[in-house]
């Protein structure tokens, strides 16, 4: 048989090769599940037929929140971190799928050296009692066929984990969205609350230089002097922990955007309003839901290389069959190198078979077996976990606009009392404890109203990041099983 026709045999037979192991199917989840609002006579949180906001943190109207969220995008180090992370493994995946071509390498040397006399044969003939030259030079080449295809599940498995490392990547960005916009919506609650307690501490100033007046007209005690001077103590002892959570959350916000500590002091520090957004919740199609969220994305993606690792698995029962070979020259004189008598070369297979591993080979099997069967379970389990954060996101979102709208009524309704007691104590009508009860009321009142119009944003960027939306406008959606490039 000559060498062409034993290499264009090998080449119809790795054509017409087989592919071991399973073949990946993609999870289908179930579709029983729907969206579930709340129920009743004020129901906000209800779904809307519109699809989910790409840019949903635009929908709150703040161009301070969506030029963070956009610095936080291009600075932020763990998102670099992921980029990184998603490089090694489209290089890793390089590196595997190169096992499915020839190799080719060319070398040269020379060499002077002397033989032993009694040792091995003296290529300058001259039986150990000269020095010789030795120029020669070789181009080898080697390939294995994929007859089994353990190198094609190889590169799969390759793929699938740059999907793992893609998806890991975009669950990166979406806490990153979610963190950046819920520190500033603390931080502005924080700031709000600052401003209540600085007017209740304005209030609480005037009731005491009143109560001092009523004093010096005789008809104020020393029991409500120390009583307003108490109240006005109690106020000022909450703005240092107020103030102290505002710099920690501008730190928190510094370090989401890769920053030094209070580098973003002089642009926050300047309170504004909480962010609110008032256009109403599109929550998409409950069957997208897979294709939206990373983490569902990513263990769909690992259950993909689990499985095709079971074909590698597979494949290394198999005898393994490579073809190499390797053409060159060598002489002893330079004048002769490259002539035809100076050419050397040569070809053929060879294969390895398996025939005792003490157990290696199936238990291998059996373990990668065992991943795709875990790996399943993680699947299933991870969008079970994300039914239920939505589930429980929405019941939060609605429990909280009801609340807001509650203190609403009740901040309207002390601010009433609160004028009508300051007259009757003036007129004497009742003691100064009415007085005190009703502002403490009232600042009670205010401070929930700045918290649950806070959480009210909070749980709507909850659901935002439940959903599983908003990386989708910072990165390209993989296509043709190609990852999108780094930010």
């Amino acid at each position: 048989m000559s060498l062409k026709t034993m290499v264009l045999m090998i080449s119809a037979a790795s054509l017409c090769a087989c592919t071991l192991g399973p073949d990946f199917k993609r999870p289908v989840p179930t579709s029983e599940v729907q969206w579930l609002p709340v129920e009743g006579p004020r129901a906000p949180s209800q779904a809307v037929d519109a699809s989910l906001g790409e840019r949903w943190w635009d929908s709150f109207n703040d161009p301070q929140l969506s030029a963070l969220i956009q610095q936080a995008v291009e600075q932020n180090l763990d998102l670099k971190v992921a980029a990184s992370r998603l490089l090694q493994s489209r290089a890793t995946r390089q590196v595997v799928s190169g096992d499915r071509y020839p190799s080719v390498g060319l070398s040269g040397q020379y060499s002077r050296a002397r033989n032993s006399a009694v040792g091995l044969n003296d290529p300058s003939y001259e039986e150990g009692h000269s020095a010789f030259n030795l120029w020669q030079t070789d181009l080898q080449t080697s390939w294995e066929p994929d007859f089994w295809g353990g190198i094609r599940r190889e590169v799969e498995a390759a793929n699938a984990n740059v999907q793992v490392s893609e998806n890991a990547r975009r669950g990166v960005l979406l806490s990153v969205l979610s963190e950046t916009a819920a520190d500033y919506i603390r931080l502005r609650a924080t700031q709000a609350t600052l401003a209540v307690i600085r007017d209740n501490l304005g209030v609480s100033q005037h009731s005491l230089k009143l109560s001092q007046m009523r004093f010096d007209d005789g008809v104020a005690t020393h029991l409500d002097i120390a009583q307003a001077s108490a109240q006005v103590a109690a106020i000022e002892a909450r703005l240092p922990t107020l103030e102290e959570q505002q710099a920690r959350l501008i730190n928190a916000l510094s370090l989401l955007l890769g920053q030094a500590p209070r580098a973003l002091q002089a642009q926050l520090e300047k309170s504004a309003p909480v962010p609110v957004s008032t256009e109403r919740l599109g929550m998409g199609l409950p069957s997208e839901l897979a294709q939206r969220r990373p983490d569902i994305l990513q263990a769909e993606a690992a259950l993909h290389e689990a499985t095709a690792m079971i074909g590698v698995a597979k494949a290394d029962f198999y005898p393994r069959i490579s073809l190499s070979g390797s053409v060159g020259f060598q002489a002893l004189q330079l004048s002769n190198f490259g002539s035809w008598s100076s050419h050397a070369f040569a070809f053929g297979p060879q294969f390895t078979l398996p025939i005792f591993e003490g157990g290696r080979l199936r238990g291998m099997l059996k373990l990668r077996e065992a991943q795709q069967q875990q790996a399943a379970i993680e699947y299933q389990q991870t969008v079970l976990k994300a039914w239920h954060d939505i589930d429980d996101v929405m019941v939060a979102y609605n429990a909280e606009q009801l609340r807001r709208d509650r203190l609403a009524e009740a901040v309207s309704q002390s601010q009433v009392a609160l004028d009508t007691v300051q007259h009757q104590y003036v007129s004497g009508a009742v003691d100064f404890l009415n007085v005190l009860t009703v502002q403490a009321t009232l600042l009670s009142n205010q401070e929930q109203l700045v918290d649950s119009s806070a959480s009210v944003s909070l749980a709507r960027v909850n659901l935002y990041k439940a959903l599983g939306g908003g990386w989708q406008s910072m990165l390209p959606v993989a296509t043709n099983g190609q990852a999108s490039k780094p930010l």
